[in-house]
């Protein structure tokens, strides 16, 4: 028996170094993106308060990794994702892409990131706050990590509902799920200034609903001197929100 539990031990150990190694690869990789000269001023000045290697250690990303970016707006994670992964894994983007098709995926370096979701049908009724989507997967299998930062809030609870369900199908059993978003007061109504924030409790009984596990949280982002009272973008805000930061596992 002792023998057994010794050698359980063991193993636990290696595996816990073998874990550290693989980061200490991505984070060397990371900070190297992160200095690149085809990062822009106002990208890199985002570093400080977005925690980016710090953020992607607690997801697991590793270099060798199947890993989706939903909605990834201008590209500023996946200018980090795509070195990292562009040698031993894969950077899929998926669902409005547009900007980051024009942005960067045409420069050198991002050849080997994949476009899915180009069919998703993004709708806003008259008069709602909200966008509604319609999809038809991702077309992608097996993915080890789907991510997605500061999008959640966007979506109706119709809209938010399909991204979870493509997350979930698309990634294999034991996948994670990272979601990042800013935070809003728990159980309290839409107003104009909460327009671009999200209940924490609510996002976590939907992403369980679509049958994801809760990991566990970060605190990477919490930040105290933001009251949760102001519009995201107003300039006593901006730049220091504080946001929720989740991670789901598939089943």
């Amino acid at each position: 028996m002792r023998t057994c539990i010794t050698a359980y031990l063991i193993l636990a150990l290696l595996s816990s170094v073998a874990s550290a190694d693989n980061f200490d690869a991505v984070k060397t990789g990371l900070t190297n993106a992160m200095a690149a000269d085809s990062r822009s001023a106002e990208d890199k000045a985002r570093d400080a308060n977005r925690l980016p290697i710090e953020t992607l250690e607690f997801f697991g990303l590793r270099a060798d990794m199947k890993v989706i970016e939903l909605i990834p707006g201008g590209g500023w994670y996946t200018q980090l994702l795509a070195p990292v992964l562009a040698e031993n894994g894969q950077l899929t983007v998926a669902v409005g892409t547009d900007s980051v098709e024009k942005a960067l995926l045409s420069k050198p370096g991002f050849d080997r990131v994949r476009i899915t979701g180009k069919d998703t049908e993004f709708s806003r009724a008259e008069g709602a706050r909200f966008y509604d989507l319609k999809m038809n997967g991702l077309d992608v299998k097996n993915a080890d990590l789907v991510l997605t930062f500061r999008n959640y809030h966007n979506f109706s609870e119709e809209g938010r509902n399909a991204l979870n369900k493509a997350a979930f199908d698309a990634l294999k059993s034991g996948g994670i799920y990272g979601v990042v978003d800013h935070t809003a007061r728990h159980m309290e109504p839409n107003n104009s200034e909460n327009r671009r924030r999200f209940d924490p409790v609510m996002a976590i009984r939907e992403i369980q609903a679509a049958g994801f596990q809760l990991v566990d949280f970060s605190d990477l982002h919490y930040r105290p001197d933001d009251e949760l009272r102001f519009e995201v973008g107003r300039k006593s805000v901006t730049g220091n929100t504080d946001r929720w930061t989740l991670k789901f596992r598939k089943p």
